[in-house]
């Protein structure tokens, strides 16, 4: 008890360690916030594309519960302030197993509702020629 109270507090003045962890990664910022992107390219956020970037944020990086809550308030916030250009920008100098890693996961999105829209195509085509990949990046299984 004594030690939840003691996360509470440091969480007051600290904020959320969900939203600190995104906020000190420049790398992490820039791809979930594609990935929520990649969410609204077909004009709505469902509940199913929602549940594939949930399992993402928990299993790739470690963020889960009230603190995924408090990152997708941040991404919500902060969103207005960059571009998906400026964005994609980001992945330019990261390792190439980085980069399809991104395009897997937004791959993973558009295709959550079993419908590929023209728009999620648009956008997932324009990140892979920006990010120097091919379609083949994102079908081939991960190393």
């Amino acid at each position: 008890m004594a030690t939840a109270l003691l996360t509470q507090i440091r969480n007051l003045f600290e904020g959320d360690p969900g939203v600190r962890k995104v906020a000190d990664d420049p790398a992490l910022t820039a791809e979930l916030l594609l990935l929520f992107r990649m969410i609204l390219a077909d004009g709505t956020a469902n509940d199913r594309e929602m549940a594939v970037f949930r399992r993402i944020c928990t299993e790739k990086f470690e963020i889960s519960g009230k603190s995924l809550d408090a990152v997708v308030e941040y991404l919500n916030d902060f969103g207005y302030e960059i571009t998906g250009t400026q964005a994609i920008a980001v992945f330019a100098e990261l390792d190439v197993e980085r980069r399809r890693s991104l395009a897997r996961h937004m791959a993973d999105i558009a295709k959550a509702d079993s419908q590929l829209e023209q728009s999620e195509i648009r956008l997932l085509r324009r990140t892979l020629e920006m990010l120097g990949l091919s379609p083949a990046d994102v079908t081939r299984p991960a190393d």
